[in-house]
């Protein structure tokens, strides 16, 4: 009889284990989803939503700009008083504002506020993926200055086909594209495409 217990015995021993390993996996899953939901949220999702359906823009990739430039911070502002969320420089909002053609009453300093950074923010990088046609090099032109990306694509050093930047001249701008397309894949493997 001993010998006929000892096959039950493994029997439930094995099947315990499986339960445990099978647990532990789900729970780590579990655990390492709600890390990176946490490390990539989706802050001000009515408003990114609201403004990258209106803009035509991936949803995705306005997260991943906001991310990359404020960690979702409003009140952040750069060393070059760039402001809120969407880190918008003076110049650039004066622009977006001409192109908007905003008749409302508001001012650089209104770029604190979440709804408008993210209105300006996601209209410029749509203009910017309007006029340049992908992705980095829209990108490109948002951190780097639409004048910068423009001699760029111009100087077959920096770009064959003068579409695309083959070559980024500046390494903040070069690792900024390539962190923002990052941030991008990340949001778009724990919520969904566009």
């Amino acid at each position: 009889m001993k010998n006929g217990k000892h096959p039950v015995k493994t029997i439930l021993l094995t099947a315990a284990i499986l339960l445990v390993l099978t647990v532990g996996f789900f729970a780590a899953r579990y655990g390492i989803q709600r890390y990176y939901q946490s490390a990539y949220p989706q802050k001000y999702s009515e408003l990114v939503e609201k403004y990258a359906d209106q803009y035509n823009v991936d949803k995705n990739l306005v997260y991943a700009v906001i991310r990359t430039e404020s960690g979702f911070n409003p009140e952040a502002e750069s060393h070059k008083d760039a402001r809120g969320l969407m880190q918008i420089m003076d110049e650039t909002y004066e622009w977006a504002k001409f192109r908007m053609k905003d008749k409302r009453d508001v001012t650089y300093d209104d770029m604190y506020d979440e709804e408008l950074n993210i209105q300006y923010g996601t209209y410029i990088l749509s203009l910017l993926l309007e006029e340049f046609k992908t992705q980095d090099t829209a990108v490109a032109a948002y951190h780097a200055g639409w004048g910068n990306v423009k001699k760029w694509l111009a100087d077959p050093e920096k770009s064959q086909n003068g579409t695309d930047i083959d070559t980024i001249p500046f390494q903040d701008t070069d690792a900024y594209v390539k962190k923002v397309e990052h941030t991008k894949k990340i949001y778009q493997a724990l919520y969904g495409e566009q």
